[in-house]
């Protein structure tokens, strides 16, 4: 079932630009496969909506197959952090991410395309051996989730050699993100805000399904 669901996914993207990213391309490439449209629409029952979900993850499968072949020390956590979000875009076919972009931004598909960053972040984080186990597992996730939507924008509009100008956004947008870290590790220190932060936020823990290898 699954290797039908996929090959269908392959076959309908060729006919995404001409048909777009909606219910026609998943036809279309149902036809090429002999299949009949009622295959295309039990597998993919939310039309364009699924077969972008279909694609984005199978980047995110590739980029947490590309993380577990990388050393796990291999440079500072910002310059870890910087790699897997480029791999990421590098991975990213530009026109399938714009025709994405535009059935996701739909009222209607909004939850889907925010799990779906989440998941990239929580790729990320997993993919670098993240032990965070309390309120911490949610901030880096919502964090990184953040930089990488504005990684995504830039990308999309980036004309540079091999899209050099997105590298250096990336970078900017971590430092920024990582001097904001800094701020708050100093005010921890602060008397008193390291007990108050513990009493709000001491009860917070991450999923089980993440302790048992599994999204939650």
């Amino acid at each position: 079932m699954t290797d039908t669901r996929d090959r269908l996914a392959e076959a309908a993207i060729s006919h995404v630009p001409f048909d777009g990213m909606n219910a026609a391309a998943l036809r279309a490439g149902a036809k090429d496969l002999g299949l009949s449209e009622d295959v295309a629409k039990a597998f993919f029952p939310a039309g364009g909506a699924d077969l972008a979900a279909w694609i984005h993850r199978k980047g995110d499968r590739e980029l947490a197959e590309w993380m577990s072949g990388q050393e796990t020390g291999q440079g500072g956590i910002s310059a870890r952090i910087a790699a897997a979000i480029a791999r990421r875009l590098e991975l990213a076919d530009v026109e399938l991410v714009r025709a994405a972009s535009a059935i996701l931004a739909l009222p209607a598909n909004q939850p889907l395309a925010a799990r779906l960053v989440w998941e990239t972040a929580d790729t990320i984080w997993t993919g670098l051996n993240d032990s965070s186990r309390d309120v911490n597992w949610y901030s880096k996730r919502a964090t990184l989730a953040a930089v990488y939507s504005a990684s995504v924008l830039y990308w999309l509009g980036d004309s540079s050699a091999g899209h050099a100008d997105t590298r250096g956004f990336i970078d900017r947008r971590i430092e920024g993100v990582m001097q904001f870290e800094k701020l708050k590790a100093r005010a921890r220190k602060l008397p008193g805000v390291t007990m108050l932060t513990d009493l709000a936020t001491g009860w917070i823990r991450a999923p089980k399904s993440t302790e048992e290898g599994s999204r939650p």
